[in-house]
């Protein structure tokens, strides 16, 4: 699947980190039909919707290098983007993905193998993995926050980021999380998705 050039020239990578990312979505299309990684309605604009999304959070990240957690991962949004666009980064970032699934995983561990990116792929549950003291944690799409902020507690380092999309009813989920959580929080307008933020969250703890 080649990327449009609209979605190139505001992606502003290497030809290949291109390449790359026209392998990743060439294989999502390819196994999507077995294993449903993303919504079939969302492929025909597969660029906007999952790359380019998860690329405005990789432009979120710190400018020096760490750990970063991507849990939930699935068909590999935000965290095989991540992964490829930290490929060009000179202090390139340690990139993880947790997910339980393990036919989801095997497609995340193909695309890494076929991309020659690398990355680590954790199957089992968020809950029982072993702590990761991540300096930036992402998720899309998994849960409410006041549950991502539980997840956050067990995997971010306590000076660490937490980047997680959210659509319009985000500020309902951000007045319930704050009843259980004290964060510090930052709603960044979503550059693909009207309504939508990524809310930037720090500084977690138990209320």
């Amino acid at each position: 699947m080649v990327v449009p050039e609209n979605v190139k020239a505001r992606l502003d990578v290497s030809r290949e980190t291109i390449e790359r990312l026209e392998k990743l979505a060439e294989l999502l299309e390819k196994w999507n039909p077995k294993i449903n990684l993303v919504s079939k309605s969302t492929i025909a604009d597969l660029w906007n919707r999952h790359i380019l999304d998860s690329t405005q959070l990789f432009k979120m990240s710190p400018d020096i290098a760490g750990h970063w957690l991507d849990i939930g991962s699935g068909g590999g949004f935000p965290g095989l983007v991540v992964a490829i666009l930290n490929t060009e980064k000179k202090r390139p970032w340690q990139v993880t993905m947790i997910e339980s699934d393990i036919r989801k995983c095997t497609f995340l561990r193909t695309v890494l193998r076929e991309t020659g990116v690398s990355a680590e792929v954790i199957t089992k549950r968020i809950e029982s993995a072993e702590p990761q003291n991540a300096d930036v944690l992402s998720a899309r799409a998994l849960a409410d926050l006041d549950k991502l902020n539980g997840f956050a507690e067990i995997h971010l380092k306590t000076t660490g980021v937490a980047l997680f999309p959210k659509g319009n009813q985000w500020k309902k989920e951000l007045e319930f999380a704050q009843k259980s959580w004290k964060f510090n929080h930052e709603a960044i307008n979503s550059e693909t998705q009207e309504g939508s933020v990524i809310l930037k969250i720090e500084g977690i703890t138990r209320v």
